[in-house]
């Protein structure tokens, strides 16, 4: 036999099946939620995944405000940032993050799971995460995914 009988199939930005999917981050673990929704962005979880492509699905995620954080993570982690200028470091912690801005606490664990690319920037751009229950992608269909079918 001179000729393999399989090939294996490479996805491109044509032949890629996107899909819009809900995530409800009702008491779930953070780092965990964060994990299954970049391996979703990435398209892990698809057969056809291609390293070098956007084939992940579209993520929805409701409900941030009530994810969770075990332990003292809440008042013991901290976030820092650095503004530019001299003594413009600032920190926070992530109970403060939930109290002025809920959505950011995940959007910020994502983003430093998915690669630092332009690529990883692409990704980052089809996760929408939202603080309550309501979104407004109900226009896309949406299908509803627990975290433990990813």
């Amino acid at each position: 036999m001179d000729t393999q009988s399989y090939k294996t199939v490479s996805l491109n930005a044509a032949t890629v099946k996107k899909e819009w999917v809900v995530i409800d981050a009702t008491d779930l673990a953070l780092g965990r939620l964060a994990a299954r929704v970049a391996l979703v962005l990435r398209g892990k979880n698809k057969p056809g995944f291609t390293p070098h492509v956007d084939c992940g699905d579209n993520v929805i995620v409701v409900n941030a405000e009530k994810v969770a954080l075990s332990g003292k993570k809440m008042t013991n982690r901290v976030y820092t940032r650095y503004t530019g200028y001299p003594g413009g470091q600032r920190f926070t912690t992530p109970a403060e993050i939930l109290r002025t801005r809920p959505a950011e606490l995940i959007r910020r664990s994502v983003k430093g799971m998915l690669p630092k690319t332009r690529l990883g920037d692409k990704l980052y751009g089809n996760l929408y995460v939202y603080a309550g229950p309501e979104h407004p992608h109900q226009a896309q269909n949406p299908k509803e995914i627990k975290l433990n079918e990813i």
